[in-house]
């Protein structure tokens, strides 16, 4: 049994003898998969929608994979395609749900239900956050990305991008304590 989010047995590398382009676009995909779909998991909220849209993102980067040795941050590159299909994705929905964090960190049995009303508090002020917003604060604080890249990612200039992730986390702490406070 795979212990990884996203198996990727819908997209294969090709038979032939590999391209440098295509070896780029398949170490994409391996490096990446997992990163992506737990990453359009949080912004769509629904599994198999995840699964469809990184699919999508890597047969997208796939097509595109004699400009990937070209880029300066293809990590970031790969983040914007799936952001974009995660944001049209929910777009046509209208609608988004929120799954729960998955953490490899597991709380101790005696914290396990303040543990569960944070995670909890979380989700609930993340699922009010728009989703404009949402990408950012998730790129930026649950996926490590240096302020650049969340604005690489989002198609954004630096600036936007630093004033996004400024108004994601003002709404969520007001959401969050709200919530807290209920």
């Amino acid at each position: 049994m795979s212990h990884h989010l996203y198996d990727g047995a819908a997209v294969a590398a090709p038979a032939a003898i590999p391209s440098e382009a295509e070896e780029l676009a398949t170490h994409l995909f391996e490096r990446y998969a997992n990163e992506i779909f737990a990453y359009l998991l949080r912004m769509v909220g629904d599994r198999e929608t995840a699964q469809d849209l990184a699919q999508d993102a890597f047969l997208a980067a796939y097509r595109a994979r004699d400009q990937i040795a070209r880029l300066d941050n293809p990590r970031a590159w790969l983040y914007r395609i799936a952001t974009n299909l995660a944001l049209n994705a929910l777009k046509r929905r209208r609608r988004f749900a929120w799954l729960p964090w998955h953490s490899e960190e597991r709380p101790d049995k005696g914290n396990l239900a303040e543990e569960v009303g944070r995670q909890t508090l979380i989700e609930t002020a993340l699922v009010a956050l728009p989703p404009d917003y949402r990408a950012p604060l998730l790129l930026y604080a649950h996926h490590g990305f240096r302020m650049s890249e969340v604005a690489e990612a989002l198609n954004l200039s630096e600036g936007a991008a630093r004033m996004r992730l400024h108004r994601a986390r003002t709404l969520f702490r007001q959401v969050y304590r709200k919530e807290d406070r209920a």
